[in-house]
């Protein structure tokens, strides 16, 4: 029978949309384990399944039995795969799709030291995505770039299109400027670094390039550090991996070593994000680009941890802009038209790895970085969670972009302007198990999220194969001068301006057949083009003939010098191949070189984190150094005091024994008597009824008491410090009025509210600076310090106190004061009723109480309060 349920809601039915989407693409690659001996946790099931096991010790269910959980990605990446096998399967249809003016996200995910910097950037030899996808991109587009500035951006995150006059313009102006660093060129040799990183079998072309188009490429390279975005590409004359520091950890705030200044998230005018002021590097070649990445990955922020030596601090964004614009209908220059400029681009992300503070043992800025690191994670993970939601059960919650600037900067891809995926990078030993767990729940989760397919943007209605139209033309013209004996590569300034002094074709559309207009104007203008071809070809021909006649006369002179040349040319032959030789080595060291160069900044980061630590544990040992040393005088002091108690007790508790035991022998002596008396007074009476011859005894006398002279003399001392037993040595050997009558130097400080009492109870101290108000001056000649302070004891005397201590130099250069002992002088008037009765003032049956039970009398001259503590 089956037991009734609670009724449940049942999920709304996904609204309608005519709007194709596509499932964020997410794939996991599995990084190799350290060594043979580490637990593995992580095993590859299939091309797109992996299992996760529990490692020793940890078990997951209440059986005590390890369970096993299975995730499935689009493709799953084994520890043999190589980066161009990845390279085809993740990052070339990105590019594919850049190309086709459609933009592209492409982000790793994972733990510390999964490998995801590995995946994204390579190491020599094994290049990553970011190289490769860079390498093909210069690959298909290279025999279609504009020249340097003629596309520019406009700061508003679009791009401006400048004629040929203002961009060779500009480019002369800024190779004028000595001040402004000029952008590498791409035809200097290629970075043997780089060279190294990607094979030339592995490079990849994409063949579906519009060449009736130009295209340009800009670069640029942010981090998002403590949700702050830094531009890592701007040139600024301080550091920010190592800002300067003075002693006790206080920035230096001038204008030479400002901190960096965060950028601002904007809207454009099309709704996209992008980073305000950001810096855009306009790049020809490959290792250009790359050239300006590693310009920027220097001053990322990474640090040493307990999971990664070098372990990325910040969220990493390499933007790869491409700008393309059509030819004109002569397939020769550049649609001045901004609305005809498309405009994609292609974020590579490198974030930072979620870690547990536990483990990496963080403290400090570092502690605050891992937080700042798991805040923006977490937020992207919220993101994710809501746009699941939100389209699996058809609610319209508002999805926390702008909690994060990771999520706020890519709110566009999430929301249709781009494909998004993913690489989920994973360390398969056994201590990441928990962390691996948690990003696989997450990837799980990011693959149910769709993301609206981008749609192909309207292209140019102009007849396409403008541009090999207008290098066919060109051929032909070269090849017809070469025929009339022109120069068989013409000057390209003097062809262009042939070209362009000829009448423009007019628009030669046909849109109506009864058009009667068109053919026949475009056949006059056909016509003058002709007409103004032939008279340039009969002005080429006559200069040709002259021409002619002057290489006949150079020729006979050039005869006799080559022999000369072909000698001079064998010796050049031996110099290259020295050359040669030389530039191989020189390539070699350049490499070794800025390996070293780069290990070196490592370092430098490393030894400079040390230095900082080592300054804070030698902070932290002096602070505990100091309270160790109060903690062992206070000891000392305490020490003190309890042997001087134990001593007065010890002495205290002698007498009353001594007492009691004089009192038990006269009670004795007083019994013993007694019964002599009575043994006296029956011999007595026996000896009175016995005869008349014996006479009656002599009554003995009663034994004196003991007298207690001795005691008297014995007077008790009570103070605040007992005193001391003869085997114990005294707490003060030396027994003197104030320790300020001694050799040393002292600052009298007497505050100006102090009573002049002119009484013999004054402290005399020779060799002392007096002083109202204590100062460096004063205080720098002297070694000691006293401080004479008045108040109203509890009978209403005046009481001074001297408040006494050292003084000693301070490492900054000052003088300091280290209290040491409190001195009090009491005045009392002795015709005053005083509040303690006095032995002496008894009289009648008083005086003969016993003299220990006589109040002490306090001496107004001696020290009381708390036991002094002396220096030797």
């Amino acid at each position: 029978m089956q037991r009734a349920g609670k009724g449940r809601t049942p999920r709304r039915p996904k609204k309608p949309s005519n709007i194709e989407k596509d499932p964020v693409g997410v794939y996991c690659r599995i990084r190799p384990l350290g060594g043979e001996d580490e637990e593995c946790c992580v095993e590859m099931i299939s091309s797109s399944t992996i299992q996760l096991h529990a490692p020793d010790g940890l078990k997951a269910n209440r059986n005590g039995e390890y369970k096993e959980t299975q995730y499935c990605f689009k493709k799953v990446f084994g520890i043999k795969t190589t980066q161009i096998e990845l390279f085809e399967d993740v990052a070339k249809p990105l590019i594919e799709d850049l190309i086709h003016c459609k933009n592209g996200l492409l982000f790793t995910y994972g733990v510390t030291g999964s490998g995801k910097t590995y995946t994204m950037t390579g190491s020599p030899g094994e290049g990553g995505l970011l190289p490769r996808s860079l390498d093909m991109l210069f690959n298909s587009i290279g025999p279609f770039q504009a020249k340097r500035f003629v596309f520019k951006p406009d700061e508003k995150n679009g791009i401006e299109v400048q004629n040929q006059v203002d961009a060779l313009l500009e480019r002369q102006k800024r190779d004028n400027q000595q001040s402004v660093p000029r952008t590498p060129s791409s035809r200097q040799r290629a970075d043997p670094e780089f060279a190294d990183m990607i094979n030339p079998d592995q490079a990849c072309k994409f063949e579906g390039v519009d060449e009736d188009c130009c295209y340009s490429v800009f670069v640029s390279y942010i981090e998002i550090y403590n949700n702050y975005i830094y531009d890592l590409l701007e040139d600024a004359p301080f550091d920010p991996v190592r800002p300067k520091w003075l002693d006790g950890n206080t920035p230096v705030w001038n204008k030479e070593f400002m901190p960096p200044q965060s950028k601002i998230l904007r809207e454009d005018q099309n709704h996209n994000m992008y980073v305000a002021g950001c810096t855009e590097v306009e790049v020809k070649s490959t290792e250009e680009a790359f050239e300006v990445f590693w310009k920027g990955q220097k001053k990322r922020r990474i640090a040493n941890t307990e999971l990664n030596r070098e372990s990325s601090r910040s969220h990493s964004v390499f933007t790869v802009k491409l700008a393309q614009a059509p030819l004109d209908a002569d397939g020769d220059h550049i649609l001045q038209d901004k609305s005809q400029v498309n405009v994609s681009q292609l974020c590579l992300v490198d974030l930072a790895g979620s870690e547990r503070t536990s483990r990496t043992r963080a403290e400090g800025s570092r502690l605050r970085e891992a937080g700042n690191i798991n805040q923006s994670l977490m937020t992207l993970r919220t993101c994710m969670e809501v746009l699941r939601e939100n389209q699996m059960c058809g609610t319209n919650r508002m999805v926390p972009y702008r909690d994060s600037k990771v999520t706020h900067l890519f709110k566009n891809y999430f929301d249709g302007e781009g494909k998004v995926r993913m690489v989920v990078c994973v360390n398969p030993k056994a201590e990441d198990y928990e962390e691996t767990l948690l990003v696989m729940r997450f990837a799980e989760m990011t693959q149910e999220v769709e993301v609206a397919r981008p749609v192909d943007r309207p292209i140019c209605g102009l007849t396409p194969g403008r541009r090999q139209r207008n290098q066919a033309f060109k051929d032909e013209l070269s090849r017809r001068l070469e025929e009339r004996g022109g120069p068989v590569n013409g000057d390209p300034i003097q062809l262009n301006q042939l070209i362009e002094s000829l009448p423009p074709l007019p628009p030669c559309e046909l849109s109506d057949p009864s058009d009667d207009q068109t053919l026949p104007r475009l056949m006059e203008v056909l016509e003058r083009r002709y007409r103004i071809r032939q008279k340039m070809t009969e002005q080429f021909n006559q200069t040709a003939n002259n021409m002619k006649y002057t290489l006949q006369q150079f020729e006979s002179q050039f005869s006799s010098k080559e022999n000369v040349l072909h000698d001079q040319r064998s010796k050049l032959g031996e110099k290259d191949k020295v050359i040669a030789n030389q530039r191989t080595e020189i390539e070699r060291l350049e490499k070794k070189s800025k390996t070293l160069e780069y290990k070196i900044d490592i370092l430098q980061k490393t030894t400079e984190m040390y230095e900082q630590d080592k300054r804070s544990l030698q902070q932290e040992l002096e602070g505990r150094e100091q309270r160790l040393q109060k903690e062992l005088a206070e000891r000392r002091r305490m020490e003190q005091r309890m042997q001087g108690m134990v001593t007065d007790t010890k002495l205290k508790w002698e007498r009353e024994c001594e007492r009691r035991v004089n009192a038990k022998q006269l009670e004795l002596q007083n019994k013993l008597w007694v019964k002599d008396e009575k043994l006296k007074q029956l011999k007595a009476i026996v000896t009175e009824n016995g005869g008349a011859s014996g006479g009656p005894a002599e009554p003995p006398r009663k034994p004196e008491r003991p007298s207690r002279e001795r005691d008297r003399n014995i007077v008790e001392k009570r103070s605040a410090s007992p005193t001391p037993l003869s085997t114990v040595p005294p707490v003060h050997p030396m027994h003197r009025r104030s320790h300020s009558a001694g050799g040393e130097k002292w600052v009298d400080h007497k505050p100006a509210s102090n009573l002049d009492l002119d009484t013999v109870m004054q402290p005399i101290i020779p060799n002392a600076i007096k002083v109202s108000t204590p100062n460096e001056k004063a205080l720098s000649k002297c070694h000691k310090y006293v401080l004479r302070h008045q108040e109203l004891a509890s009978d209403g005397e005046i009481e001074t106190k001297l408040i006494k201590g050292n003084v000693f130099k301070t490492r900054g250069g000052g003088q300091a004061v280290e209290f040491t002992d409190i001195e009090t002088l009491k005045q009392e008037d002795p015709t005053a009723p005083s509040r303690k009765r006095r032995s002496g003032s008894r009289e009648g049956p008083a005086q003969t109480d016993d003299i220990e039970n006589r109040p002490p009398v306090a001496n107004i001259s001696s020290s009381h309060g708390y036991q002094k503590r002396r220096r030797p």
